[in-house]
């Protein structure tokens, strides 16, 4: 119940109105001896100590799970909004007498703003008087509110910049997410509970359509806004009172600012304060060098244009779903949004088969200190990389009316563990070979990806109704994706065989 009552007290509300320290700690300091070069010094190791439970480390196994659901549950609540609304696009063409490519515009720029905002946002959680959660909440509170506008949009213009924005609000947690939850979990655990949060990540695009098509069947496609009111906004309320602050800098920070205060002492200050983290690099680290990686780093590049491909395929899927679930096999709305579980039961067996490989080849010889490479990772992403195509290419030509519908489910099933193992690999493999300039790798992974994919619908209709056969609309419009992932097989492939070779002659790996 205590470690209950710290979760409060850490999170954002209570750090407004908080303005107590521990008295054992409050002591230590005021009687501080030459045994320490400096007050930092001594913070440092009373933040080591096993049972200072201000350190998220020293937290139950029960209280790390807690806040992991409680990351996954922001995550979850925000990204079924990327395509909630996409069941009532036919509504939308309706209403504001457009066409179906103006229409996918909304959908296009929230997944493009998903990608640009953490190019700012990001840094500023890693800013140690600031930290996570004032970030995660204000931006999700102004996501919430702006379902507000949205819902009651009287054109696709105003629409489309309501989009963007939220898109905007709704992006820290998609890059932060994972960090916070590695500022509670040992290294060797990392890529394991990454994964896990991966799963409500992933758990939104696919999620969204089913429940938008519930709602726009049964109301309007402004339902789907209302009801992303309704969910961010219990979020804002749940995480507001109960997700603690974990930044370690930020914590430390705070604890010598309220010790400042309670002994008088202007000189206790953590290193990040007698920093004084002005960072007149800021443009280049955080804007410029995500793109100069992109640049001139092979692998860099060759993973954003994986990541790309396979975010591309669930946006493409958004537009090739009605062709083949109404169309072909004569679904409802509402079947046709079920049919999206199919991806996320892909995901879902995939984070089984990712856990069990990460465990057995990370976490266990980690824990026996034996040498670690970042290839550890790739024979996981060549398999994924095999089954992806494979998924394709079944979904692709089982879509016909003389097959049953159950093939292409099962081609989106194992394209969808397929995405899961391949995104999970590189990205672990990706952070470990640049862990110097891992922000600026992955926020250069995530601007590419969701650029990429937030303009793949766009094309989606052109490319499978240009490539249709009678009896197979969605065959060829497919088998190019599937192409296409083929000859992607062979990055994981030159990373395993090449990797040492590749990371040696670069300037930022290491």
């Amino acid at each position: 119940m205590f470690m209950l009552s710290h979760f409060v007290k850490k999170s954002f509300i209570g750090c407004l109105f908080h303005d107590r320290i521990s008295n054992h700690l409050g002591l230590d300091l005021i009687t501080y001896n030459e045994k320490y070069d400096s007050y930092d010094q001594l913070i440092q190791e009373e933040w080591d100590n096993e049972d200072n439970l201000d350190n998220p480390h020293n937290w139950l196994v029960y209280l790390k799970a807690i806040f992991s659901l409680e990351i996954g549950f922001l995550s979850l609540s925000v990204y079924i909004g990327s395509a909630i609304y996409t069941p009532g696009i036919d509504q939308i063409m309706k209403d504001f007498a457009i066409s179906e490519e103006v229409a996918l515009l909304p959908m296009v720029l929230f997944v493009i703003a998903y990608g640009i905002g953490p190019l700012f946002l990001s840094p500023i959680t890693e800013h140690y008087k600031i930290g996570r959660n004032p970030v995660y909440i204000i931006t999700l509170f102004l996501f919430a509110i702006l379902q507000l506008p949205t819902a009651i949009a009287k054109n696709i213009a105003s629409l489309c910049i309501l989009r963007f924005l939220s898109g905007i609000f709704a992006s820290p947690v998609l890059a932060t997410g994972a960090a916070s939850v590695c500022d509670i979990i040992a290294v060797p655990y990392m890529p394991v509970v990454i994964g896990i949060w991966a799963i409500c990540s992933l758990c939104g695009p696919s999620l969204g359509p089913l429940i938008g098509a519930v709602l726009s069947t049964k109301r309007d496609w402004r339902f789907c806004f209302w009801f992303l009111l309704i969910l961010s906004g219990a979020s804002f309320v749940i995480l507001s009172l109960f997700l603690p602050e974990t930044y370690p800098p930020k914590l430390k920070y705070e604890r010598a600012k309220l010790l400042r205060k309670l002994t008088g002492n202007d000189d206790i200050r953590t290193s990040d304060e007698m920093k004084n983290q002005i960072d007149k690099g800021f443009l280049r680290e955080y804007l410029w060098r995500p793109i100069e990686l992109t640049l001139v780093e092979p692998v860099v590049f060759l993973i954003n244009v994986y990541s790309a491909l396979i975010y591309s395929v669930l946006y493409l899927w958004f537009e090739a779903f009605p062709i083949v679930y109404k169309e072909v096999f004569g679904f409802s709305t509402i079947i046709e949004g079920l049919c999206f579980l199919s991806i996320l039961a892909g995901v879902i067996i995939g984070s089984f088969v990712y856990v069990t490989f990460i465990y057995l080849a990370f976490t266990k010889k980690l824990l026996r200190n034996q040498q670690i490479y970042p290839e550890v990772f790739l024979p996981m992403a060549i398999v994924g990389a095999i089954c992806l195509p494979m998924g394709i290419f079944i979904f692709s030509w089982c879509a016909t009316p003389h097959a049953h519908w159950f093939g292409t489910l099962v081609g989106a099933c194992l394209a969808g563990m397929a995405n899961f193992v391949i995104f999970q690999t590189l990205l672990n493999y990706l952070g470990m070979s640049f862990p110097r300039y891992s922000a600026s790798a992955f926020a250069s992974n995530c601007l590419w990806r969701s650029v990429v994919a937030g303009v793949a619908p766009l094309f989606a209709k052109p490319l499978y109704r240009n490539l249709a056969l009678r009896d197979y609309p969605v065959g060829w419009g497919s088998s190019v994706l599937g192409f296409i992932a083929t000859a992607m097989i062979l990055i994981p492939v030159v990373f395993y065989w090449k990797g040492p070779q590749l990371r040696a002659s670069s300037k930022f790996a290491s």
